[in-house]
C-alpha cells in the first residue's frame, strides 16, 4: 500500500532531528493521567505491571489500545501519556504496559526484554481478552514499535482477529544498520542515556544469578555491540549481537501483516539508518501504511500549544478512527 503523504509540520525552531528528539523529554509538560496498576503473573513464574486508564466517560467505547514504550523507558513516559489521554478521550480504554525490569521493581527471573521480544504482548493482549474487549489496537514506540510490527507478521495466524489495527512511530525496523547509525559519535550521547541505567540493571541481576554473563566491566561499553555480545546475546540465547540483531528487527516480517497498520519514520530521526524505511515492503502489502515526515527526530513530532497534545497523538486518534469505521462495517 500507499507511502503516504505526511502532514506533520514543525515549529519553524524544531527543524532539527536532534533537537526534536530533546525537546520533549526536556521541555514537555508531563500530560495528566492517572493510572490503575495491574499485575499480571506470567508462566515462568516473572510478572507483568500494566497501567490501565479507562476511556472518558463522555465519549463512546471504541475497544482497548495496548502502548508498549521504548528502550529502557515506562508506561509514565511523556510519549506514552500523551497517547494514553489522547486515546482516552477518543473512547479507548488503554493499558499501557511495562517491559520487564522497566516499571520501577525488578523483575524476578534472570532474563529481561529485548527488540525481538513478543511473547509478553501475547499475553497482554490474551489477558485483555480475558476482560471481554472485542477490539484491540496496538501503539508502540521505537523497540516497543518494532516489538509489536515483528509480533503481527511472524506468526500472523496467532494473532487473535480481536487485534484490528496498530500504529508504530520511530521504528528501528532494520536493528543492524540502526545499530551502526547510534555508533557514530553524535549519537554518543543518547548510547549513554539508555547504557547508564541498564548498567545499573545489569549489574543488580549479577548479584541475583550467578550464571548472569560477567557485568565487570560495564562502564567501558560504550556501544550496542559490546552491550549486546557481552548481556543481550547470551541473555536470550543469541550467540552474537549480530545474530540478535538479525533475528529481531520487524523488517523481514512486515510483508505478512494482515490487519491495517501505520507506520511513522521521520525522516531526520538520529537513530535510523536508511534501511529502517521500508518503502519496498510497504509497496507490495496493502496494509502496511508508512509516513515519512521530513521532522520530526525521534519519538519527536512536536506540537506546540496550550493543548499538549503531539502531532503523533492526532494522527494515531485519527487512523484509528478510520480502523474502527472500517471494522464496524465489517461487522454487519
Amino acid at each position: 500500500m500507499p507511502i503516504l503523504d505526511p502532514d506533520y509540520t514543525p515549529p519553524l525552531w524544531l527543524r532539527n532531528g536532534h533537537a526534536q528528539t530533546l525537546w520533549p523529554v526536556l521541555f514537555r509538560p508531563s500530560p495528566k493521567v492517572v493510572f490503575r496498576r495491574k499485575r499480571l503473573d506470567t508462566p515462568d513464574g516473572d510478572f507483568l505491571d500494566l497501567d490501565v486508564l479507562p476511556a472518558s466517560e463522555n465519549t463512546a467505547r471504541r475497544g482497548v489500545a495496548v502502548l508498549s514504550h521504548g528502550l529502557e523507558g515506562n508506561s509514565r513516559r511523556k510519549y506514552m501519556l500523551g497517547m494514553a489521554a489522547a486515546l482516552a478521550e477518543d473512547g479507548w480504554d488503554v493499558v499501557a504496559r511495562n517491559l520487564r525490569g522497566c516499571s520501577g521493581e525488578p523483575n524476578r527471573v534472570r532474563r529481561m526484554y529485548h527488540m525481538g521480544e513478543t511473547e509478553d504482548l501475547h499475553a497482554v493482549i490474551l489477558w485483555c481478552l480475558e476482560r471481554g474487549y472485542g477490539r484491540i489496537v496496538l501503539v508502540g514506540f521505537s523497540l516497543g514499535g518494532n516489538q509489536l510490527l515483528k509480533y503481527l507478521g511472524e506468526a500472523p495466524e496467532r494473532v487473535p482477529p480481536q487485534v484490528c489495527g496498530a500504529a508504530a512511530f520511530s521504528v528501528p525496523c532494520d536493528l543492524v544498520g540502526a545499530a551502526r547509525v547510534m555508533d557514530r559519535p553524535a549519537c554518543a550521547v543518547y548510547m549513554e542515556y539508555f547504557l547508564r541505567t541498564l548498567r545499573a540493571k545489569m549489574r543488580e541481576k549479577a548479584e541475583r544469578f550467578p550464571d548472569f554473563p560477567p557485568v565487570h566491566d560495564l562502564g567501558g561499553m560504550h556501544t550496542f555491540a559490546a552491550f549486546d555480545n557481552r548481556i543481550t546475546g547470551p541473555l536470550h540465547g543469541f550467540r552474537s549481537a549480530r545474530e540478535y540483531w538479525e533475528r529481531s528487527g520487524c523488517l523481514p516480517f512486515l510483508e505478512n501483516i494482515r490487519i491495517p497498520v501505520l507506520l511513522v519514520n521521520a525522516a531526520d530521526d538520529p537513530f535510523l539508518s536508511s534501511t529502517c524505511y521500508p518503502r519496498d515492503a510497504a509497496s507490495r502489502n496493502a496494509c502496511l501504511n508508512l509516513e515519512i515526515p521530513e521532522h520530526g527526530g525521534h519519538v519527536g513530532f512536536v506540537t506546540p500549544g496550550s493543548a499538549n497534545v503531539y502531532w503523533s497523538e492526532k494522527r494515531t486518534v485519527r487512523f484509528l478512527r478510520e480502523v474502527f469505521t472500517a471494522d464496524e462495517s465489517s461487522r454487519y
